[in-house]
C-alpha cells in the first residue's frame, strides 16, 4: 500500500475528484461565473438531463443530431479503420517482403502526425479547387463542395434515382423528436471527407497491434495447417484470426471509444456545420458549456456519451466472448 499510495494519490486527485466535481455541475445551473459550490448556483436536479431525452426544444434536437451523427461515424470508422490496420499488418508479416521498416513506417506515420496539422492539410484537399476535386474532374465527375454540402450520402443516392422527398411513411416524427428521413439520412458529404481523414490517421496505430500479435503467433500452427492441406484463405479464416480474437477486442474497443469521443477533427474542419451534419457529443459538450456558458447541461451530454460507450462497450465485449461448445 505504501508504494501504490503516490500513483492513487494522483488519480484520486487529477481523475476521480474532477469527474465528481464534473457531476455535481451536470446537476446544477451554473453559468461559469464563480464557483459552482457555493449556495448561489441554482441546484436543478436531473433538469439537464431531461432535457436532453425527453423535453422538445433545440436542446433535444441537437443532441439527436450529434447522436445520430456520430453513430454513422461509429458504424462506418471502426470497421474500415480495422479491417485497413489488419490487411496491412498481414502485408507487412509477410516473410518474403522487402522494405518492411520503411512500410512500417509509412503505414505508421499518419499516427503520430499532429491531428490539427492533418485537418488543416485534408481541408485544402477538400476544398472545391482541391486536390480531390481535381482527380475527380480527371474523370470527368464534378466534385462537391465537401464542407459546404449538408445532404446525406443516403438521400443523395437516392435524389440520383429520382427520390428528393422523404415517403409518406418516413416524413412521420420518429425516436427522439427527428423524423425517420432525418434518421435515415447517411452521413453527410462534410461528415464522409472527416471519416477518410480519422480511417487514414488511425489504421496505422491499430496496424502495430495486429502485427505484434501475427508475430507472437506459435508458428507450430501455421506448419500443421500447411501439413493439413489448408490453403491461404483457410489458413487465414481458420488459424490465424480465431488467434487474433483478444487483438480484435482491443483494437474495436479503443477504436470505439476514440470514435465516440471525436473532437479536434470537428474543431478544425466544420465546427459541426454544415447545418449540424458534423455535429458530434463530444463537440456539442463543448459548445454548450464553453460558449453558450451551460456549463451544467454541458456536463451532462458528457456524461451520458459516457454511459453510451461504457454500454457499446460491454455490448461489443459480449459479442466477442468467446463461446466455449456446449
Amino acid at each position: 500500500m505504501l508504494f501504490v499510495a503516490p500513483v492513487v494519490l494522483i488519480l484520486g486527485v487529477f481523475l476521480l475528484l474532477p469527474i465528481l466535481m464534473a457531476l455535481w455541475v451536470s446537476l446544477t445551473g451554473w453559468n461559469g461565473q464563480g464557483s459552482p459550490f457555493t449556495g448561489d448556483v441554482p441546484f436543478v436536479g436531473t433538469d439537464n438531463y431531461t432535457r436532453l431525452f425527453t423535453e422538445d426544444g433545440l436542446a433535444r434536437q441537437d443532441f439527436m443530431t450529434s447522436i445520430r451523427n456520430n453513430l454513422y461515424f461509429v458504424l462506418l470508422v471502426v470497421p474500415a479503420q480495422t479491417a485497413l490496420a489488419l490487411a496491412l499488418a498481414l502485408v507487412i508479416d509477410k516473410r518474403m517482403l522487402k522494405g518492411k521498416v520503411f512500410f512500417r513506417t509509412a503505414f505508421y506515420f499518419p499516427s503520430v502526425t499532429s491531428s490539427v496539422a492533418i485537418s488543416v492539410v485534408f481541408l485544402f484537399m477538400f476544398a472545391n479547387s482541391g486536390a480531390v476535386n481535381s482527380l475527380l474532374g480527371a474523370f470527368g465527375i464534378d466534385g462537391p463542395q465537401w464542407f459546404a454540402d449538408s445532404r446525406g450520402v443516403v438521400h443523395v443516392l437516392l435524389g440520383a434515382v429520382g427520390v428528393d422527398t422523404a415517403p409518406a411513411a418516413h416524413d412521420s416524427v420518429g425516436p427522439f423528436g427527428l423524423t425517420w428521413w432525418d434518421w435515415l439520412s447517411g452521413p453527410s458529404v462534410a461528415m464522409c471527407a472527416i471519416i477518410a481523414l480519422v480511417i487514414w490517421t488511425t489504421s496505422g496505430t491499430f496496424m502495430l497491434m495486429f502485427l505484434a500479435a501475427l508475430q507472437n503467433l506459435p508458428k507450430q500452427l501455421d506448419e500443421a495447417s500447411l501439413i493439413d492441406g489448408a490453403n491461404r484463405w483457410q489458413h487465414l479464416r481458420y488459424v490465424t484470426l480465431p488467434q487474433l480474437r483478444p487483438t480484435f477486442f482491443l483494437v474495436l474497443t479503443l477504436g470505439l471509444i476514440g470514435t465516440w469521443q471525436v473532437f479536434d477533427q470537428i474543431y478544425v474542419m466544420s465546427q459541426g456545420n454544415p447545418a449540424k451534419t458534423t455535429l458530434t457529443p463530444a463537440f456539442l459538450s463543448y459548445r454548450t458549456a464553453f460558449r453558450e456558458f451551460e456549463y451544467g447541461s454541458g456536463a451532462a451530454i458528457s456524461f451520458v456519451l459516457f454511459l453510451i460507450i461504457v454500454a457499446m462497450t460491454l455490448f461489443q465485449r459480449w459479442i466477442l466472448r468467446e463461446r466455449r461448445p456446449s
